[in-house]
């Protein structure tokens, strides 16, 4: 019998469920260290994360742990993965756009008119040495790990709680969601909307999963006005403002939540180009259009719903 934890993270809400409820205190004991480790490492909101520090440093050759260099080799292997539609070097460009403090925090304190961006320096002038292991950032350049430290979490905790407990794991960080280990007899069902957090009969699909990841990026729930303007935090790296997409949300399936969440972001930024990007690199996804019209790629199941 799965058991189910339900508990605050980064801003958002984690899921963990486990195959075995007498090993979810264990499985959740190894999320929680995690967790708490990759908030330290990379939080833009903590002036003694590892990110802060490095960004108030420019142009310096930074020692840094063997957690932050895996996060940020992530996020380069993104950028280069979509030719630079996920850029990590976004952080400024959050920070004009009104971004500047935890979600919460902005969604009450109503930001101001957004100061104009500009394009980012790009992942080109983060220089990363993996073997000291130490980073440098050129350009000007300043770091937000956003869009993949989540995700990359997410991979690692089911994968630690599968491995070192022998059970099947589910994590879901606000809704990018990561398994491993042996599912359930019928798979890991998984609700697929704008917003993780909506009630089970919020407009979305529910799909079955058995392995890898599932990711949703979209622009409606982190989301905030600034100046009359409607923002979010998906960033265009070539305009430095937050994408203007023709998709709402976005969800991929992947080998990995990781591999997802990258694809599902990169969608967003790529707009009425996605679904062709999407299919020719084999990705499942389901694409929602601001008016709520679906399109899928092949791979993703049908919606009963709406036969």
């Amino acid at each position: 019998m799965t058991s189910t934890a339900s508990f605050p993270v980064f801003g958002t809400t984690a899921v963990l469920v486990v195959t075995d409820e007498a090993l979810l205190d264990g499985a959740r004991a190894i999320a929680d260290a995690e967790l708490a480790a990759v908030d330290l490492a990379c939080s833009r909101f903590r002036p003694d994360s590892e990110l802060s520090r490095l960004n108030r440093t420019p142009g310096a050759l930074t020692p840094v742990s063997e957690l932050f260099a895996a996060l940020v080799a992530e996020a380069l292997r993104a950028a280069e993965l979509t030719d630079g539609d996920v850029d990590p070097t976004c952080a400024r460009a959050l920070v004009s756009a009104g971004y500047d403090r935890d979600f919460g925090e902005l969604k009450a304190a109503g930001p101001e008119q957004p100061v104009a961006a500009g394009p980012v320096p790009g992942w080109r002038s983060v220089l990363l040495d993996p073997v000291i292991p130490a980073v440098r950032l050129a350009d000007g350049a300043q770091l937000d790990l956003g869009a993949t430290a989540k995700a990359w979490t997410a991979d690692r905790c089911a994968g630690r709680i599968a491995a070192e407990l022998g059970c099947g794991a589910l994590v879901s960080l606000g809704g990018d969601v990561a398994v491993a280990g042996p599912p359930p007899g019928d798979g890991w069902r998984v609700r697929v909307t704008d917003d993780h957090a909506a009630p089970a009969d919020a407009p979305g699909q529910t799909v079955t999963i058995t392995s890898g990841g599932l990711a949703t990026s979209s622009t409606t729930v982190r989301a905030w006005t600034a100046g009359r303007r409607a923002m979010h935090h998906i960033i265009d790296p070539r305009t430095g403002e937050p994408a203007r997409s023709a998709w709402r949300t976005v969800s991929v399936a992947a080998a990995t939540c990781t591999d997802a969440n990258i694809a599902s972001t990169a969608a967003i930024i790529r707009s009425e180009a996605a679904p062709a990007w999407l299919a020719g690199s084999g990705l499942p996804a389901r694409l929602v259009r601001h008016d709520g019209t679906v399109q899928t790629t092949p791979g993703w199941p049908a919606d009963p719903a709406s036969e």
